[in-house]
């Protein structure tokens, strides 16, 4: 946890810590300094939470009921 002005004084040297970092003012956490692969990680998460056939796919696996085939059925059609 990095004060706001401290964290603006060493940002360089903060980034490439990369690690997620918050950003405090006062007692309150106003913002994070996220490592480029950790951001575009969550943002694949979301994509694939807001993607409603995907969690569909995903439950049903979870619940054993997944069926799996060979990838030589993309060549069959």
């Amino acid at each position: 946890m990095f004060d706001i002005a401290e964290a603006q004084a060493r940002l360089p040297k903060l980034v490439r810590t990369k690690q997620t970092l918050s950003l405090c003012q006062g007692n309150e956490t106003v913002a994070f300094l996220v490592p480029r692969d950790r951001m575009e990680a969550l943002l694949e998460t979301m994509e694939i939470m807001a993607n409603s056939e995907a969690m569909r796919a995903i439950r049903r696996d979870q619940s054993g009921k997944g069926r799996y085939l060979p990838l030589s059925v993309l060549d069959e059609g």
